[in-house]
């Protein structure tokens, strides 16, 4: 899934139209977004993206429609307290600090255009002088201003040197599924939609083919033997043994086991699951130890019956390890895209003043 704000920017770079991005770059207590939320503005009120909607969203609209005029950046420091938010519901009681960029569009369409494609770690983010700039420090994946860990309030006369937001944008976790059934066909597109890479496995051309996935996966079609060869991508990578029956589930589960994955799931009971790890144990094809990262029955209990919703419940498991495994571990909001453009914009009755 492309992020729909590097996309826009991408497509108004084309066009030659203006457009104010909006970054959410610090917050202290709650907030209705996080650190490296994205909006995008433009004159005649759209939106694409969020940084939280209600009110938060259409005091920040109205100080990025006003920066398209004046050709003006400026930072916000907004508290979301009683008076703020409470004709909107909007009452997290937290600070939030960001970022307003007019005509961010003008670093042209192929510096956005390679944030979307995101074929390698890349590094962008805003100086002190409000200037959008690539970054050499792609390792450090994130450098906001008023953080949690520093809730100091915008800076007055920002350092040209100094960074007042980087981010570090990775390219998509992999997820390999070995099997092209009905669990795969389900599972395939709700994962492209939540921002995997998704490749799928399987020894039967007539279930591998685009006429079941979409082109967007990447299928294998060949037999077991020859698909074991192959080597995992060198982005965090994810794995899901959904194949057509016991017997086939061990033969992938037996060369993916000593595969690095962050995390591997396999579908089944909790009988199935005892019977392949002791024939594992016994025949010495794995430790005890490796057997233990491999989860079966996948999937959170969510008393699902269908195959639409044991495709959910199985994503949702993998979302949180993902988010446990990678997010957290690289410390990046940046990892993290808005997936779904919002449709339902209305001008709430309140805005905000600065604090």
């Amino acid at each position: 899934m492309r992020n729909i704000v590097f996309q826009s920017l991408a497509e108004a770079a084309r066009k030659g139209e203006a457009v104010a991005l909006g970054i959410i770059t610090g917050v202290k207590g709650s907030s209705p977004q996080k650190i490296g939320a994205k909006a995008l503005f433009y004159k005649d009120g759209r939106i694409k993206g969020t940084l939280g909607g209600g009110c938060l969203e259409a005091e920040i609209q109205q100080r990025a429609i006003q920066s398209l005029r004046t050709g003006e950046a400026s930072s916000f420091d907004l508290l979301l307290d009683h008076d703020f938010g409470w004709d909107d519901g909007l009452i997290c009681g937290g600070k939030v600090f960001g970022l307003i960029l007019p005509n961010a569009q003008g670093m042209g369409e192929g510096f956005w255009a390679e944030l979307v494609e995101r074929q390698a770690t890349l590094g962008w983010g805003v100086r002190g002088d409000f200037s959008i700039t690539a970054s050499a420090e792609a390792e450090k994946p994130l450098k906001r201003l008023g953080s949690q860990s520093s809730p100091s309030t915008t800076r007055l006369k920002p350092d040209v040197n100094d960074w007042l937001y980087q981010e570090t944008v990775t390219p998509p976790c992999a997820l390999w599924i070995a099997g092209a059934g009905n669990i795969a066909q389900a599972v395939a597109p709700l994962a492209l939609q939540l921002d995997f890479s998704v490749t799928v496995f399987d020894d039967r051309p007539a279930l591998a083919n685009h006429h079941f996935f979409s082109e967007e996966v990447c299928l294998k079609a060949d037999t077991w033997e020859n698909l074991r060869g192959l080597e995992l991508p060198e982005t965090p990578s994810f794995a899901l043994i959904v194949t057509r029956g016991h017997r086939h589930d061990a033969l992938v589960l037996k060369d993916w086991i000593h595969k690095p994955f962050l995390f591997l799931g396999m579908i089944g009971s909790s009988r199935k699951a005892r019977t392949i790890f002791e024939h594992f144990t016994e025949e010495k094809i794995a430790t005890a130890e490796a057997l233990r990262r491999v989860v079966c029955p996948v999937g959170i209990k969510i008393r699902s019956q269908s195959v639409p919703e044991i495709a959910v419940s199985i994503m949702a498991q993998f979302i949180d390890k993902r988010a446990e495994l990678v997010y957290v571990n690289a410390n990046s909001a940046a990892a993290k895209f808005e997936l779904v453009e919002r449709h339902d914009r209305s001008t709430p009755k309140t805005s905000a003043m600065g604090a």
